[in-house]
């Protein structure tokens, strides 16, 4: 068997985590989770996981680790420190980083890890929660061939595609660029709604040709029917309760993409755009002149 550990069980983490332990058997995995929440962790016990007591449970037990907490410092903060990843995993321990993070955190965490011979790669993943409990999610992997061939077993659990884009950093990359094309989504069907609605239609009307003609994707339309429902019922201090946090993830993306583009030298003038009003596409849509 090979021991295999998950860190992080949020939104996207947890219904990944439940699929890598229904499939873990079959994979030849044997699976240790760990989370600051107990509640998550105890349904993941009840799926047939071994819970770690901490990190360096994690860290001692198991020789592939992944990782799916919300941002670059938490990322920091498993893998520093005495009782962190790289300072208790064994050489040859595989860590894949699910989390949308930077590239140059990334190349830091691989280099750091390599002179340890534990080998850290970006593995981000698409698909949102729905994907996650699915199973149909897509990871991106920047790492080695070899690596990512041992890390394969985990990956097979948990997703239904797997995008290897090159050396580490290549899936990260891959990733903000598929996030910024998905918020400049949600930013197109928010102002295509308000011209209909603000012309006396129903949006009904628009989803039904953009379904047809496949402008509109379904994370669009899911998007747009659930900002649009709460809106219809809740006060501004209740949108930002709920759709808030998601705003915050938006911008953090957005600015991971454009730090990316300025290191390149990239315009992405229509991104800048995005980003300037994410936050008021979650929140509000788009108001009368």
């Amino acid at each position: 068997m090979i021991h295999t550990g998950y860190i992080g069980l949020g939104n996207i983490g947890k219904p990944m985590c439940a699929n890598l332990i229904k499939n873990a058997s079959a994979a030849g995995l044997a699976v240790t989770v760990y989370d600051v929440m107990p509640d998550p962790v105890a349904e993941m016990v009840a799926l047939g996981a071994r819970a770690a007591s901490s990190v360096a449970d994690i860290a001692a037990s198991c020789e592939l680790i992944g990782v799916c907490v919300r941002d670059d410092n938490d990322v920091d903060s498993l893998l520093y420190g005495e009782g962190g990843l790289l300072a208790l995993a064994a050489p040859g321990t595989i860590i894949a980083v699910h989390s949308t993070v930077t590239k140059n955190n990334t190349l830091r965490w691989a280099k750091d890890g390599a002179e340890k011979n534990i080998h850290i790669i970006d593995a981000p993943i698409t698909g949102g929660a729905q994907g996650a409990a699915d199973g149909t999610l897509c990871i991106m992997v920047g790492g080695p061939d070899d690596v990512l061939q041992r890390a394969q077993a985990m990956f097979a659990c948990t997703s239904k595609k797997v995008v290897h884009g090159g050396d580490v950093g290549a899936g990260i990359a891959l990733k903000l660029a598929n996030n910024l094309i998905n918020y400049a989504g949600f930013t197109a069907i928010s102002e295509g709604v308000a011209l209909v609605k603000h012309f006396g239609l129903n949006p009904e009307h628009l989803y039904a040709v953009g379904q047809a003609n496949g402008v509109i994707t379904p994370m669009m339309q899911q998007f747009i029917s659930g900002r649009e429902g709460l809106l219809a019922g809740c006060s501004a201090e209740e949108m930002e309760s709920i759709f808030g946090p998601f705003a915050g993830l938006a911008e953090k993306d957005l600015d991971h993409a454009l730090n990316l583009a300025d290191e390149l030298k990239v315009a992405l003038e229509a991104t800048r755009q995005v980003r300037k009003g994410i936050r008021n596409t979650f929140l509000k849509g788009v108001s009368a002149q």
